[in-house]
């Protein structure tokens, strides 16, 4: 046993306590979720199952409504982001025009300035607009992303000039050009890319919780947050059940697909 201890990698053995830590959470909600309340901290394993949790608190809160807000900001947000961060990562890779190193700087600053630096500013721009308490007040300071632009660019600079002269001798315009060699050769940097935005704004809360002010504009996060506030009183099992409901897609989707999450993560890699 010993010697079978001693050829294990340290990193093997930190990695799993490492996961066990994150997923410990996640653990104590499926207990909670599909128990009675009086077990959600009596780890019984003779305790019955129920999905009354999941019955109630979809009774409870909106969570259709929830639901709904949520996949709109978050699909609206994704589809504009492909859309500008392909053209202003088309142009920094294969056009050469004055300042084009400086504005990839000033882009590439962004990503050090943390989102939540910029909520009053935020705010005061979409209450000019008339946008607050809207899905558009939601996703508009997100549409444009500087990691999307720096992660395309890297990938359009590795693909041949050659492509893109053969398909312009076949007659193709620039959006031609870019929807039948770059946009195709470049799909596991969209979807790795698909991922992390989805999954960030899926999970966005401050922002969200600033802006939105009604059952018709709120997302799944702020829904959930008010509907487990401790002055509405917190049963632990139903609030566990409606996290689960929350985290459901992300999770369903990982599992049916994380193969090829992690082979477009390897592709999409910083070149």
């Amino acid at each position: 046993m010993k010697k079978y201890l001693k050829n294990v990698p340290i990193e093997s053995v930190s990695a799993w306590i490492l996961a066990i830590f994150w997923i410990s959470p996640l653990i104590y909600a499926f207990w909670a979720a599909f128990h009675p309340n009086e077990y959600a901290i009596n780890f019984n394993l003779l305790a019955p199952l129920t999905l009354n949790n999941f019955i109630e608190a979809w009774n409870q809160a909106p969570f259709a409504r929830y639901f709904f807000n949520t996949f709109l900001i978050v699909t609206s947000i994704l589809i504009v982001q492909f859309f500008i961060c392909t053209l202003a990562a088309y142009a920094f890779a294969r056009f050469d025009f004055i300042g084009s190193n400086i504005l990839f700087a000033v882009i590439l600053i962004q990503l050090m300035i943390v989102p939540e630096v910029l909520i009053v500013e935020n705010y005061k721009i979409m209450s000019n607009l008339n946008l607050v308490d809207s899905v558009l007040g939601v996703g508009l300071p997100y549409m444009a992303s500087a990691f999307g632009i720096f992660l395309l660019r890297q990938t359009f600079k590795t693909i041949p000039k050659e492509l893109e002269e053969a398909a312009r001798v076949e007659g193709c315009k620039i959006f031609g050009v870019l929807l039948r060699v770059y946009v195709p050769l470049a799909k596991p940097t969209y979807l790795a890319y698909g991922l992390v935005s989805v999954s960030y704004h899926w999970n966005n809360f401050l922002w969200p919780l600033v802006i939105t002010n009604s059952v018709n504009t709120r997302p799944l996060t702020v829904g959930l947050a008010i509907f487990g506030a401790p002055e509405s009183g917190v049963n632990w099992s139903i609030v566990s059940a409606a996290t689960l409901l929350s985290v459901s897609p992300l999770l369903l989707g990982f599992i049916l697909f994380q193969k090829q999450f992690i082979q477009s993560f390897m592709y999409a890699g910083i070149k």
